[in-house]
């Protein structure tokens, strides 16, 4: 028996926006981590780039449990010595708030070609707004 290779067909990916409005970190990451792979779809193929855009809005509302807001941080580092540095949750939100979570969901795809491909399929907005209306996409509810 020969193994069914779907045919990815680029015109028939979908749009998904989610609202991270009060939704838990982790959990929304999983959520947008499976629609960007195509998880959710009955033709998923590990290797193969299967999933759908997402556009994730309010990223700046997004909820983290216990004491992470101020004890977890996130390490840079620039590459010279003594370049190190250390920003704590709450750092990283008054800056750039998007960058929680295409962390969070950048350490749930591969770390290989086909996760820096998935990683470009992904929007994050701090605010309610974004500039993908064009593509009509459809309301996705984060999973509690």
């Amino acid at each position: 028996m020969k193994t069914y290779l779907p045919k990815v067909n680029l015109d028939q990916r979908k749009w998904h926006v989610i609202d991270a409005n009060g939704a838990i970190l982790g959990r929304l990451a999983v959520q947008i981590a499976d629609v960007l792979r195509g998880k959710n779809k009955p033709v998923y193929t590990a290797h193969l780039d299967a999933g759908d855009f997402v556009v994730v809005i309010n990223a700046d509302k997004v909820a983290l449990t216990g004491k992470k807001e101020n004890a977890k941080t996130f390490m840079t580092y620039s590459g010279w010595k003594g370049g190190e540095r250390y920003r704590t949750v709450a750092q990283v939100r008054a800056r750039t708030p998007e960058r929680l979570i295409t962390h969070a969901v950048r350490g749930m795809v591969p770390k290989n070609r086909l996760g820096r491909v998935l990683m470009t399929k992904l929007k994050v907005y701090a605010g309610g707004e974004h500039p993908h209306s064009a593509q009509q996409p459809a309301t996705l509810a984060p999973k509690s």
